[in-house]
């Protein structure tokens, strides 16, 4: 499985990127949202996983152009630590499939993963 992870905080996206490679995933990673679209634009990804507050595009506006494109079929999961119920909300409005909150154990993200 190929997995794109969107992600501003370089200690989180190598953390991420080291557990899931352990597990077995190809991982690409971006550091802001105009890098995150381009990548998701031209490769294919079994699935994104993509923060909120990020430099240039933020991840709802990011997932929304994701679901307007050829890539409205790839599963999202948003990873932020904006946990107030209209931040969720609007994100399963801006297209994700699930939403994880900071702080997080790598052990659920790879179970949501696998369950997405």
């Amino acid at each position: 499985m190929r997995i794109l992870l969107v992600e501003d905080n370089r200690d989180i996206l190598a953390n991420m990127a080291d557990y899931l490679g352990m597990k077995g995933y190809t991982v690409d990673c971006a550091q802001d949202g105009l890098s995150g679209l381009h990548l998701a634009a031209t490769e294919h990804y079994d699935l994104i996983v993509l923060d909120i507050m990020l430099p240039g595009i933020d991840g709802y506006t990011l997932c929304k152009r994701l679901r307007e494109d050829a890539r409205r079929d790839t599963p999202v999961i948003m990873l932020t630590a904006r946990d107030q119920l209209d931040d969720r909300l609007q994100g399963f409005r801006s297209g994700a499939d699930d939403y994880l909150l900071k702080p997080f154990a790598l052990s659920e993200l790879a179970a949501r993963i696998e369950a997405v």
